[in-house]
């Protein structure tokens, strides 16, 4: 089993998120002996905005492209590439302003390639990412499951779904900025979910 962790935190040192999605991969680890392990932290290998610039790039024919727009491309595909080669994502994903940080939204940017990582059928769209697992940990300082401020988990799910990764186990650590009681209690909540989210 290959497993991908993606660190999706703005920190690069004391992210919480990072912390459940790396004892997520841990736990993996434990079960499987022989899986292998790629982290991704999108804090300390940043990827760039998805901007005009970098959509020209990729509709550019490879042997039109400057030195920069070659860079950014193969970029995009060494991020696609990592995918490809997972049996199995590890999300950490923190919640700001009740959404996904611009280091997810950037990775999700880079990887969703029509042609690639989905296509276009005459019935509808379809994914090309199939046959994986997706562990999201959805990690916040308040408390939002199962109201109507959980836009990320609807999001994640359909982002991935698209892709055709439609095996998604949501990890939920909330309450981590309410007191010691209330971070404990979350921890242990995740811990619980994740136990669940392996018998599955």
């Amino acid at each position: 089993m290959k497993i991908l962790q993606v660190n999706t935190s703005a920190r690069a040192e004391g992210s919480n998120s990072t912390r459940v999605a790396t004892s997520i991969s841990q736990r993996l680890r434990e079960a499987d002996p022989d899986a292998t392990l790629a982290v991704r932290d999108l804090a300390t290998e940043p990827i760039p905005v998805l901007d005009g610039a970098a959509l020209e790039a990729l509709s550019t024919p490879a042997e039109k492209r400057s030195k920069e727009q070659a860079a950014v491309v193969a970029l995009y595909d060494r991020l696609i590439a990592e995918v490809q080669q997972a049996d199995v994502l590890v999300l950490g994903v923190p919640m700001y302003n009740f959404g996904n940080s611009v280091q997810l939204k950037s990775w999700i940017d880079a990887i969703a390639r029509a042609g690639v990582t989905f296509r276009y059928t005459a019935n509808g769209p379809e994914g090309l990412l199939k046959g994986k697992t997706a562990y999201v940990a959805l990690v916040r300082g308040g408390r939002h499951r199962g109201t109507d401020r959980d836009a990320q988990a609807s999001h994640i799910r359909t982002v991935l779904g698209f892709l055709g990764i439609t095996d998604v186990r949501l990890v939920y650590a909330e309450g981590l900025n309410m007191g010691p009681a209330e971070s404990a209690k979350g921890f242990a909540e995740a811990e619980a979910d994740l136990a669940a989210a392996l018998a599955a």
